[in-house]
């Protein structure tokens, strides 16, 4: 007699296998209905990278020798941990954020930083004491904590276009990116970013005045704020329902969003007499944007194509200066990509945010600037191949990873 237990276990199998595809089917509409599993995982992995990014840079401190001397320390000595969170322009905030501006006429003054992320640092760190150590700390735990809430701000605008597997793709590698470990630091990188995808979500989602308000701050946390608001005039104009009074309250926000910018020009004025003295200072630290954007990566893209070897190794910025060269090349022919995907708005921000530091002729910042151009990682998300994204993951880490050990061991990564 035929023995049938075989198929009947194999019947069980396939049923059991359908089952099992059934319940996976299941949850995972469960967890697309409900985003709060996919935000507290946007939270915890945050929060984990500053904490690997900290130890990393102790580690780069503790192996390898400066660059330079030291020029600020947060206890007043020399601290293998802490001091990496204060390179460069960390003093910088910090010294606003203890005794103000103070206009040099006709020399370099700290008005070239704009007002928001050290007035933040002034008034949280007097709630601690007044000691420039608090400043410090402050200034660390305000760039993480508007890291984390960056990331999740980005992962609600980016839910508005992709997927959610997409949008958590973007926000990973807006985190990773090569010279995203300045939002750990000292610095209002992370602040910006924050403010300025909350600007971006409300404009899109037609919250006027909440964009209009995040607007304001960014536009006062760092110069390429300015650059945000004509992307922001094309998105509310697109965004806005053809009645008076919803285009009237989406002017409102516009005009809101450029007075964080007016405010810093009025105050400059009242201090030096010049609303854009801020402007002149920067160009006193040798930054004179205007120029040809194309002359600087031409350039670059000459000597690394006709003698690469000699130019890396005898001129001694040719290494920092072929990193944010490279990067900012990359974005640039990323940028119509960008246009074409999400439209004219997120490639406005793009292409005027990379205009202005490739006009100025020096690559200096061009990684930082490149940081905060979300709409890029937004782009990158919506390349369907694994082997891509895996491999832009890996070099993403590997790259941020030599960019923070340089930036920690002081040398010229600004």
């Amino acid at each position: 007699m035929h023995d049938s237990r075989p198929a009947i276990h194999n019947r069980s199998a396939i049923d059991n296998q359908s089952a099992i595809r059934s319940q996976s089917t299941i949850h995972n509409e469960s967890a697309i209905r409900n985003p709060q599993s996919a935000i507290t995982g946007i939270i915890v992995g945050a929060v984990a990278l500053r904490i690997l990014s900290a130890l990393l840079a102790l580690f780069a401190n503790l192996s390898f020798p400066l660059d330079r001397p030291e020029q600020f320390t947060v206890f007043g000595y020399t601290s293998k941990f802490w001091d990496t969170f204060a390179r460069y322009d960390s003093g910088y905030f910090e010294g606003i954020a203890w005794s103000g501006y103070q206009p040099a006429a006709g020399g370099r003054s700290n008005i070239a930083y704009f007002p928001v992320y050290p007035l933040l640092i002034r008034y949280i760190g007097r709630l601690f004491g007044h000691h420039h150590a608090t400043n410090y700390l402050v200034g660390i735990g305000i760039s993480w904590t508007c890291f984390v809430l960056a990331m999740v701000a980005l992962y609600y605008l980016a839910r508005l276009d992709l997927d959610r597997a997409q949008a958590q793709l973007a926000v990973l590698l807006t985190a990773i990116f090569p010279f995203a470990f300045f939002y750990g630091l000292v610095y209002s990188e992370s602040t910006f970013l924050l403010f300025t995808v909350l600007a971006f979500y409300g404009f899109r989602t037609r919250w006027w005045i909440l964009g209009g308000v995040c607007g304001a701050v960014a536009t006062a946390t760092r110069v390429p704020g300015i650059m945000m608001l004509p992307a922001l005039a094309w998105t509310a104009w697109r965004a806005a329902e053809p009645t008076r009074r919803d285009r009237a309250i989406a002017a409102t926000g516009l005009a809101i969003a450029a007075s964080g910018f007016g405010a810093y020009c009025f105050y400059i004025y009242r201090l030096t007499g010049h609303p854009f003295e801020w402007a002149f200072t920067l160009q006193r630290w040798g930054y004179v944007p205007g120029g040809s954007p194309w002359h600087a990566p031409a350039h670059l893209l000459s000597v690394l194509l006709t003698h690469p070897y000699a130019y890396l190794t005898q001129d001694p910025m040719a290494p920092y200066d072929t990193l944010y060269g490279i990067t900012g090349i990359l974005f640039v022919i990323a940028m119509p990509f960008v246009w074409r995907r999400f439209g004219a708005g997120y490639g406005l921000f793009m292409l005027l945010n990379l205009l202005l530091p490739l006009s100025s002729g020096v690559f200096e910042g061009v990684g930082r600037y490149c940081s905060v151009l979300f709409p890029c990682f937004l782009w990158l998300a919506t390349i369907r191949s694994s082997v891509f994204s895996v491999a832009i993951i890996v070099v993403f880490s590997m790259v941020y990873t030599l960019g923070l050990a340089l930036f920690t061991t002081i040398h010229p990564i600004f």
